[in-house]
């Protein structure tokens, strides 16, 4: 038993190990799983030979069997083609090498096996791995859309729309080629933000883009939006991490490059850069250039949206300095045609890419 669960765990592990190192260029984790590993395969490295003389794997009656061809009009039911996913895959291993460890936790107990075995140790490698596998499912679960944090993200801010409808706008928007939306409004109530809010993540998810609240923690939770973006002077990042559920994304906007470092180390899925130029829409915005967008370009791995007094005239030099994503309100919001000035705006972006 001891020796079959060994083999489960360190399986499981490598799996994980694999996953967070090719999969998901996570150095980190990837450290975290092979110091784990390492860790199970030197507590008992004592009874390897022990171990080895009592392994009879011919005579398991746990021994997977051939498993014949399907006929036709039959599916195939074995367990690893219930996998839907890379999400279903670490959860799968993260498990069995859960239930191994306890296995061994276990018999570790023994009278007879204590001696050769600690069962606390395993106890806490045992728990390594529940805050293991959460790491990986959360980092999964929102690398598909920080993958999509490219091309055009619309900001909606609702004290720009000079009376026009936010979603009647936002429709526009999206189908001119904007990627991402954020709704953002520092006047309106709660109360009547939350139907807006409503109404553009139906909106959004419908057309497949990824739909961001701006500054409120609560509001995104309540609509179930794609992520939150926050300021310097909004809530910590690891608050906002501790509170969200584990599958969304969080933005954060900088002016340094110190605070970029910062925001990537305590977890940000992207990073918002500004003011790249002068600009209307924020008073009191800090005007950083272009330069400091192509040293932090340099510098962190996190996505780079940059932002501020950003057009027409200016968003080639922008992408050319490497940003991932613009995000613009004024060169949008300030034409009458909005899904004409998405479209020439993407236009602009996609020529330079190529």
């Amino acid at each position: 038993m001891i020796d079959a669960n060994l083999n489960r765990s360190s399986e499981g592990l490598r799996v994980l190990e694999d996953v967070a190192r090719f999969l998901l260029n996570d150095a980190e984790l990837s450290q975290r799983l092979k110091a784990l590993r390492h860790d199970l395969a030197l507590e008992t490295k004592s009874l390897g030979i022990g171990l080895l003389s009592q392994r009879d794997s011919e005579q398991d009656v746990g021994r997977p069997q051939s498993i014949p061809l399907p006929t036709r009009g039959k599916e195939l039911n074995v367990e690893t083609t219930s996998l839907q996913g890379l999400s279903d895959l670490v959860t799968a291993n993260a498990k069995r090498v859960e239930e191994s460890l306890r296995v061994i936790e276990e018999l570790a107990k023994l009278p007879e096996i204590s001696s050769m075995l600690n069962s606390a140790k395993f106890e806490q490698s045992r728990f390594a791995i529940y805050t293991l596998e959460r790491d990986l499912v959360s980092k999964i679960s929102r690398r598909d859309k920080i993958d999509r944090m490219l091309g055009l993200y619309f900001i909606l801010d609702r004290q720009f729309l000079a009376g026009r409808d936010g979603l009647d706008v936002a429709s526009h928007v999206i189908h001119g080629g904007a990627r991402v939306i954020q709704l953002r409004d520092k006047q309106s109530n709660k109360g009547e933000l939350l139907l807006v809010a409503q109404k553009l993540k139906e909106l959004c998810s419908k057309l497949d883009v990824l739909f961001i609240i701006n500054d409120c923690l609560d509001l995104a939770m309540a609509v179930d939006a794609d992520g939150l973006h926050i300021g310097q002077e909004d809530l910590p990042l690891p608050v906002i991490r501790r509170e969200l559920p584990i599958d969304k994304i969080v933005g954060c906007s900088v002016t340094t490059l110190a605070q970029a470092a910062k925001a990537q180390a305590e977890g940000a899925d992207y990073i918002a850069v500004g003011s790249i130029f002068p600009t209307t829409t924020k008073k009191g915005a800090t005007v950083v250039g272009v330069d400091t967008l192509k040293e932090l370009k340099r510098t962190v791995s996190t996505p780079l949206v940059a932002i501020g007094g950003i057009n027409q005239n200016n968003i080639g030099e922008v992408v050319a300095a490497g940003a991932d994503a613009i995000a613009v309100i004024s060169a949008v919001l300030g034409e009458e045609d909005v899904k004409g000035a998405v479209q020439e705006l993407v236009d602009k972006m996609d020529l330079v890419r190529e």
